[in-house]
């Protein structure tokens, strides 16, 4: 679960396994695997992160990492 934030200003944790695309548009337009789109206020490349982040937390990131592949970011 990553920990995002609703343009009302509320935080709620999304599960970023579901998440499918991250738009910018301005705002940062994120689209569920389930086809719901919530908006919220963290930038795209802050969101990426927090996937990045919770992703390597839960062993998956280092595994898809090849043996002496430098990390950079989510393909």
């Amino acid at each position: 679960m990553i920990d995002v934030t609703r343009l009302n200003g509320t935080r709620f944790y999304m599960n970023a396994l579901l998440i499918e695309t991250i738009e910018e548009t301005p705002d940062t337009l994120i689209t569920l695997t389930t086809g719901k789109k919530i908006l919220v206020l963290e930038k795209a490349a802050d969101v990426i992160s927090s996937i990045q982040v919770y992703l390597r937390s839960i062993g998956v990131y280092a595994a898809n990492v090849k043996s002496g592949q430098t990390e950079g970011p989510l393909t």
